[in-house]
C-alpha cells in the first residue's frame, strides 16, 4: 500500500472514529433528557408552575423556586457580561503580548477549572461574611459571576479571533480609530460567538449548587425575593434539599422540579444556538 492510500485511510478511519464519539454523545444526552421527561411529565401543570410548596415540598410547586432562579441569574448576567465582555475584548484587542497578559490568560484558565464548592466557600467568607452581604441574591449572585467569568471571557477572546485581520487593517486604513474598529467592525462580526458562550456559561450558573449554597439558597420560602439582600429559592437547590434533608419526598415532584431546570436551559440554549445560526449565515468575509 503506497503512502497516499495509507493516508485516504487513515483519514476515513479518524473520521468514523470522531463520528461514532459524536453519535454516542447525541445518545446519551438524549437518553438522559428522555428519562427525565418520562419521570417528570406527570407533575407538568400550571399549578406546580405557579404554586409555592407546602408540606416541606411534598406537595404544591414550585412557583418561587423558578422565581428564584430567574432572579439569581438575571443578576449575575448583569454583573458578567459587561465585565467579562470587556475584558475579553481588551485581552484580544489592546493587551500587549508579554509576560503579564500570558499570566493573566493562565489566571483565567485556572479560574475555570476550580470546582464550584470551593467558589462557594470563597463567595461565603467574600461576600456573605466580608462584606456583609449575608445571605442573599446579591451574594449569590456574585459568587456565580466569579465561577462565569473565565467561561464569558474566554468566549470572547476566542470569537474575536475569529474575525479576519484583513477586517481591521481595512477599517483602520479608512481612517477609523482604534476602538471605532472594534464596535463597528470586530464586535459584530463576533457576536454570534460571543453570545454563545455567555449563554453556555449562564446555564452552567443555574444549575450549579454548590455556590449557591453557603450564599443565596433558602429550603423554604412563601414568596419571591424584594430585594437582592433577601434569600432565595432556587431551583438547583431545592432539588438536593428535598432528597437530602425531607423523608418521604415525592419522586413524581423532584423529577417534575429536574425537568423544568433541565427544560428551562435547553429552551435557552437552543434559542440562542438558533439566533447564532441566522447572524452567521449574514456576516461575509
Amino acid at each position: 500500500m503506497n503512502r497516499v492510500k495509507r493516508a485516504r485511510l487513515t483519514e476515513q478511519i479518524a473520521k468514523t472514529v470522531l463520528g461514532l464519539m459524536a453519535v454516542t454523545v447525541l445518545v446519551i444526552a438524549a437518553a438522559v433528557l428522555i428519562y427525565i421527561v418520562s419521570k417528570g411529565y406527570r407533575a407538568i401543570n400550571w399549578e406546580f408552575l405557579t404554586t409555592r410548596p407546602v408540606k416541606l415540598g411534598r406537595e404544591g410547586g414550585i412557583g418561587p423556586a423558578i422565581g428564584g432562579t430567574v432572579w439569581l441569574v438575571s443578576l449575575t448576567a448583569l454583573f458578567t457580561l459587561p465585565v467579562g465582555i470587556l475584558a475579553g475584548v481588551y485581552l484580544s484587542e489592546y493587551a500587549a503580548r508579554n509576560l503579564l497578559t500570558r499570566s493573566i490568560r493562565l489566571a483565567i484558565t485556572n479560574m475555570a477549572g476550580v470546582p464550584s464548592i470551593v467558589y462557594g466557600l470563597f463567595g461565603l467568607a467574600a461576600f456573605v461574611m466580608l462584606a456583609n452581604f449575608k445571605v442573599s441574591v446579591l451574594s449569590g449572585a456574585l459568587t456565580l459571576t466569579c465561577m462565569t467569568l473565565p467561561v464569558v471571557i474566554t468566549a470572547t477572546e476566542e470569537a474575536l479571533r475569529q474575525v479576519p485581520q484583513d477586517l481591521r487593517h481595512a477599517s483602520l486604513a479608512l481612517g477609523s480609530t482604534k476602538w471605532r474598529t472594534v464596535r463597528k467592525v470586530v464586535l459584530p462580526a463576533s457576536m454570534p460567538g460571543i453570545v454563545t458562550g455567555s449563554i453556555l456559561g449562564l446555564a452552567r450558573a443555574a444549575g450549579e449548587t454548590a455556590p449557591i449554597l453557603f450564599t443565596a439558597a433558602v429550603f423554604m420560602s412563601p414568596q419571591l425575593p424584594r430585594s437582592p439582600l433577601d434569600r432565595v429559592m432556587a431551583l438547583p437547590y431545592h432539588i438536593y434539599a428535598e432528597v437530602t434533608s425531607v423523608p418521604n419526598w415525592s419522586e413524581d415532584l423532584i423529577w417534575g422540579t429536574a425537568l423544568v431546570l433541565v427544560a428551562g436551559i435547553s429552551i435557552v440554549s437552543v434559542a440562542a444556538g438558533v439566533w447564532r445560526s441566522i447572524q452567521r449565515r449574514k456576516i461575509r468575509w
